[in-house]
């Protein structure tokens, strides 16, 4: 104690303005400055999908994938989900060897409030409903046209699993690893939920078909899971609203996920017929459509409602600031 005492005493002296006082914590590290903290999470995805795809080339792996799927397209798809393994392990490597990130591990544990079985299916449903509705509206108003041809069970479970891995590794690099870095660094919750969120937007810039809606669209996706850790504290939902929408959209029907189709879905889209509608984009898909930008923003003022009237907020980082400020 008397070691965290003087470890804040002289943290106390390198805050010597009010203004820094006012927008900085105490207890945050150099390494938290959003700038410092947004090229961190670049190198930390990077590294992870190249370790992940080096995984995926070992031979017994591929030759079992390749058994599974029944063509190399397929596995070639499945891969792109599955080079989030190598984000979970040097992720969890960093959190286990970097002492002051250790508390990281609370915030995607299980936890009897947030990070239950509950509230994880909860996403789940909430993911799969949202997207489901904006694919029956573009069925509906004749914007796509899709045929059902079915999956093998087993193949459809390895791709929600793989979905899982996909989804919840961009959640614990973003929502986790980022956010929680600014959340310690800076006083006021809104630069941990806006500096994730627009990082999350612009690194999806990169996928075939992006635009200007697809970045809006993935930054309100952003700020909706923030939101989720930030008012509930579940982790778990957040991954499962991430994987039940990304499964929807591109394992179930067969539209393009962030710009990129799947090689094997339970239903077939008829791309030479689809066109632009309010629900629906061409290059980007579900995501990018002005419905779906609204839809998802209505659910982040639910959220942010709710969340008010419950009046908890989760934060790891208040025990350690109080510690300081009571010095």
């Amino acid at each position: 104690m008397d070691r965290i005492l003087l470890v804040n005493r002289k943290n106390q002296n390198t805050m010597t303005t009010e203004f820094q006082k006012k927008i900085l914590r105490p207890y945050g590290k150099w390494l938290d400055i959003i700038l410092l903290a947004w090229v961190l999470t670049f190198i930390l995805m990077t590294a992870g999908e190249v370790l992940g795809h080096q995984i995926l080339k070992i031979p017994a792996a591929n030759s079992a994938l390749d058994s599974l799927t029944g063509d190399t397209d397929t596995t070639a798809f499945l891969n792109l989900y599955l080079d989030f393994l190598g984000t979970w392990i040097i992720s969890l490597a960093i959190f286990f060897c970097y002492r002051p990130d250790r508390p990281m591990f609370k915030a995607i544990g299980h936890n009897r409030r947030g990070n239950t079985l509950r509230m994880g299916l909860l996403g789940l449903l909430i993911g799969f409903g949202l997207n489901g509705l904006c694919i029956l509206l573009s069925v509906i108003s004749g914007d796509i046209k899709l045929t059902f041809q079915g999956m093998d069970p087993l193949l459809l479970a390895v791709f929600l699993a793989a979905v899982l891995i996909q989804s919840s590794g961009e959640e614990l690099v973003n929502r986790c690893f980022l956010y929680q870095k600014l959340r310690r660094r800076y006083r006021h919750p809104a630069v941990a939920i806006l500096g994730n969120s627009l990082l999350f937007g612009i690194i999806h810039m990169t996928n075939p078909g992006a635009s200007l809606g697809g970045l809006l669209q993935v930054i309100i996706a952003g700020l909706l899971f923030s939101l989720i850790i930030y008012y509930y504290g579940s982790f778990w939902a957040a991954c499962g609203f991430h994987t039940g929408w990304n499964f929807t959209q591109s394992i179930l029907f067969g539209l393009p996920n962030s710009g990129y189709v799947s090689k094997a879905s339970v239903f077939y889209l008829d791309a030479a017929s689809a066109t632009d509608g309010p629900f629906y984009t061409v290059g980007f898909g579900v995501e990018g459509s002005p419905g779906a930008i609204i839809l998802m923003g209505i659910l982040c003022v639910v959220a942010i409602v709710i969340g008010r009237r419950m009046n908890q907020k989760e934060d790891l980082w208040r025990e350690a600031s109080r510690a300081y400020e009571t010095v």
